[in-house]
């Protein structure tokens, strides 16, 4: 069974390889409560999954040791496995999915660990990972349905107590489940009184649902961009322990992620993944009643594909309202380009791309399409340039 003796031990021999992580105050992301955020992002492998491989991989026997390791993962949890099979002269094989950041699967074979990417979601590189597992022999490291995966992860729970002695509530990311089991029975059999939170995709809401529903339910797909927590079917411990220790789960769409994302870069100057941002989101969309409380929130890795991050950005500052695209149809004649532009000039706005179409067959013989994309400052400056537009007689298409 789970015990505090097992985290406080995990702690222990943690010492040695992960670092306590930051608790960082974030007075700019709400008015509304007092945020913190411990910044797993900026721990070693870039997220939590260290501490519990690592703890999980220090208590093999030498038998076990041996016959190396394997694993599945989104990638972090791959990470994690590699260094600590590495720093333990052990053999690591791991099966991630073909899907996962490239940046991921590459850090992941520097750090030692062979990996075969397998078609499909994280559930597909499971069960490929159990059958190789099979026929090597080899110890099965699970990336959150284990006991001592979870001890490992637990020890965060030990550090905010530490570092936030007063917290309210503390809001985590849940993928399988093994960081908020963890954080969660550390928390609870410390101090009952502090709510934890669990947050979900809306795009993989497998432990939301099974949850709700009083029984482990299997999701038939998952979509959201946050890899991390893609998980069709939680862990069936993880679900006991959510179910007795995690004071409410909720989601968050890939939307409010981005925009979560964004505000950790402008704001704190913190990358964050999407499943690590899951947790701010849930606190800037007010998904649990934190209003005037002392709030931790979980940003559990940073390892984001930067040729993702940049389309995230993007997402974010339209759904903000800063960046804005419309088209314009107007007649085809001299002027008319000059025209709408001295009126978005006036109203402050900056133009970043234009196109000029006049072959659209929708539009007149005489007429065309102008398709703009403005850097803005909120909803509210892209409604008043569209007036401005009205009232000058051009006809906003879309």
């Amino acid at each position: 069974m789970l015990t505090l003796d097992k985290i406080y031990h995990a702690s222990y021999v943690l010492k040695e390889v992960v670092r306590p992580t930051d608790m960082i105050k974030a007075t700019k992301l709400s008015n509304d409560c007092e945020i913190y955020l411990k910044t797993e992002n900026l721990q070693i492998t870039g997220a939590f999954k260290a501490r519990g491989a690592y703890y999980k991989i220090s208590q093999l026997t030498d038998e076990e040791k041996a016959k190396g390791v394997i694993a599945c993962s989104a990638g972090n949890h791959a990470q994690g496995v590699a260094l600590a099979a590495t720093r333990h002269g052990i053999k690591s094989l791991i099966c991630i999915p073909h899907s996962a950041p490239i940046s991921k699967v590459e850090a992941t074979k520097k750090l030692g660990a062979e990996v075969c990417l397998v078609e499909g979601t994280y559930d597909d590189a499971h069960d490929k990972a159990v059958e190789l597992q099979k026929e090597t022999g080899a110890t099965f490291i699970h990336p959150f349905d284990d006991e001592m995966v979870i001890a490992g992860q637990g020890t965060i729970g030990l550090e905010i107590l530490e570092q936030l002695p007063d917290v309210d509530a503390v809001i985590v990311p849940i993928g399988g489940g093994g960081l908020i089991s963890g954080v969660a029975y550390a928390i609870k059999s410390l101090n009952p009184n502090v709510k934890v939170y669990g947050v979900q995709s809306a795009g993989a809401p497998s432990m939301y649902l099974s949850v709700a529903h009083n029984q482990i339910e299997t999701l038939p797909n998952v979509n959201t961009f946050a890899d991390g927590i893609a998980v069709k079917t939680p862990g069936e411990l993880t679900f006991d322990i959510c179910s007795k220790y995690v004071d409410e789960i909720m989601t968050v769409t890939d939307d409010e992620v981005a925009t979560a994302i964004l505000s950790l870069i402008e704001n704190q100057k913190l990358i964050s993944e999407g499943a690590g941002a899951v947790s701010v989101a849930a606190a800037l969309f007010d998904k649990f009643p934190i209003k005037g409380k002392k709030v931790c929130c979980l940003v559990s890795g940073g390892n984001i594909d930067v040729t993702i991050l940049s389309r995230v950005i993007d997402r974010a500052l339209q759904k903000v309202g800063r960046l804005a695209e419309f088209t314009i149809a107007l007649s085809d004649k001299p002027g008319e380009l000059v025209n709408v532009s001295k009126i978005i000039a006036k109203q402050g706005a900056n133009v970043v791309a234009v196109s000029h179409d006049r072959a659209d067959l929708n539009t007149d013989i005489n007429s065309c399409y102008l398709r703009l994309s403005l850097e803005t400052r909120n909803h509210e400056h892209i409604q008043k340039i569209k007036d401005e537009l009205s009232k000058k007689g051009y006809k906003i298409v879309q």
